[in-house]
């Protein structure tokens, strides 16, 4: 190939329509300079919080993606140049790189990572080994601080980092119930995950259902925010953790977020509400791998991957992914 297709972020999206904001452009293989590598992107992954990235919030946990700059991910892929000490051709490695075939990234700003090839499905790497599951994990045990026979809850529960959060709640000795959207989402949960039960939030009236839990949930991990969280709030324990990891309700929202309205309910039940983000915790995700890595190969710990095949077809996974149409870890195929 002696082009590099790459997509270019020209405006601020509305909502998940993501046509008019995103371009795909072509360029020469980029050249690289010293401190550089250049990867051949094999996945890409799509995750929830990159689309906090492109609005001109300037609130967010990181800068907005400037306009005319190339859309960045974490990928998958290997070394095919590299200037850069430790890192070399042939090399398997994750990173944050651009949505491209080639990816230029450097080493210290991209959190390039070799991988062990080892492993039946080097797509494991986005799942049960990925930055998905140690986001589950920090969330529940360094947050959350979950124990065993305690009820914990999970909203976004089948998509891949609340399906991932399910599962090691349940290894963890808790009861899990799963909050997800459709009767297919909900069969999943229970039949193939072992959550103790789903609450369909599409058909069910959720504060309802979780006022039927007995003694309250203990710890809530809580991936969307907005409505769910109001419903959530009244029916804690008391004394009760919520670890917020994503607010996929409003991504999409222009301006400040309002809520959540039951916000006397933290005082009245003496909750303790956490916010965070994995990078605050990359420093202990080593120490998670070999946990995880035994719960997968004893088949406790699961992924299933929502595949779209093209680099062309990003946006659609992306969107995809963002109105909750998937099951699991979304990714795309561009090798």
């Amino acid at each position: 190939m002696t082009a590099n297709r790459f997509w270019r972020l020209e405006a601020h999206p509305h909502g998940n329509d993501f046509s008019a904001a995103f371009a795909l452009k072509n360029e020469t293989i980029p050249s690289i300079e010293d401190g550089e590598v250049l990867i051949k992107v094999d996945y890409l992954s799509m995750d929830a919080g990159t689309r906090m990235w492109i609005t001109p919030r300037t609130d967010g946990y990181q800068p907005p993606l400037p306009l005319q700059s190339k859309m960045v991910g974490l990928c998958l892929g290997r070394i095919t140049l590299s200037r850069a000490e430790g890192f070399a051709p042939g090399d398997f490695v994750r990173c944050f790189g651009q949505w491209a075939d080639y990816a230029v990234v450097t080493p210290a700003t991209s959190g390039l990572t070799k991988l062990d090839e080892d492993i039946a499905d080097l797509r494991e790497h986005f799942g049960t080994l990925g930055m998905n599951a140690w986001t589950a994990y920090a969330g529940l045990v360094d947050v959350a601080k979950i124990q065993p026979g305690e009820t914990v809850l999970v909203s976004a529960a089948a998509g891949a980092t609340g399906s991932l959060a399910c599962q090691i709640a349940r290894n963890l000795g808790c009861r899990v119930i799963g909050i997800a959207g459709g009767p297919e989402k909900c069969r999943y949960l229970v039949e193939e995950l072992g959550c103790d039960r789903a609450i369909d939030y599409k058909a069910d009236d959720v504060e309802a259902e979780l006022a039927k839990i007995e003694g309250g949930i203990n710890a809530y991990f809580d991936n969307v925010g907005g409505p769910i969280l109001d419903a959530v709030l009244p029916n804690m324990a008391h004394y009760g953790r919520i670890a917020i990891c994503g607010l996929v309700a409003t991504y999409d929202q222009e301006g400040p977020s309002i809520g959540p309205a039951r916000f006397d309910q933290i005082l009245m039940r003496r909750l303790t509400i956490t916010g965070f983000f994995i990078p605050d915790f990359l420093d202990r995700c080593t120490s998670y791998l070999p946990k995880l890595r035994q719960w997968m190969e004893e088949g406790k710990l699961v992924v299933r991957f929502d595949e779209t095949k093209g680099l062309e077809h990003t946006l659609d996974a992306y969107a995809r992914m963002l109105s909750g149409r998937n099951i699991g870890k979304v990714i795309v195929d561009i090798r």
